[in-house]
């Protein structure tokens, strides 16, 4: 393709005697450079995704050692009692963290339903929902939930 609008170029300038009064556009080059652009927006996306992500865990994590040392506030008036208020079951922080991703996980694609529909109003642009990605987000929701949820500083 690029071979051929050079060709097509040098015959253009010949007969049009050097001006420069036209373009030779080839499609390939438009597609390559479409392909840059969607690779940086989706480069954009997931850093401005992870943060969010991270910022959500951190979130989860505070509201969990909330909930923690609100269950022992007897037990502040002293340095061993701080120590005794962070549990020490596992499987406790394993139900809470659980709890609270799959609430928030439910909530989110609950809510996120009215948005997609409204813009689809809206706007008029068609919006494609897939099981797929309502099942990756849920996932994603549950996962970082239990990772921040489990990982209490000590």
């Amino acid at each position: 393709m690029t071979a051929a609008a050079q060709v097509v170029s040098a015959v253009l300038s010949s007969s049009h005697h050097g001006a420069s009064d036209f373009s030779v556009i080839v499609p390939a080059e438009l597609l390559a450079e479409q392909q840059r652009t969607e690779r940086l927006f989706n480069a954009v996306m997931v850093a401005i995704a992870s943060i969010s992500l991270f910022v959500g865990g951190i979130g989860i994590m505070n509201i969990m050692l909330a909930s923690i040392l609100e269950r022992h506030t007897r037990n502040w008036s002293s340095p061993r009692g701080w120590r005794a208020a962070i549990p020490t079951s596992f499987d406790s922080l394993v139900v809470e963290a659980t709890t609270i991703s799959f609430t928030g996980g439910t909530l989110g694609i609950i809510f996120g339903f009215y948005p997609v529909s409204s813009h689809r109003l809206v706007a008029g642009w068609s919006t494609i929902v897939t099981a797929s990605s309502i099942a990756l987000a849920f996932l994603v929701s549950i996962s970082v939930g239990l990772v921040f949820g489990i990982y209490i500083p000590r």
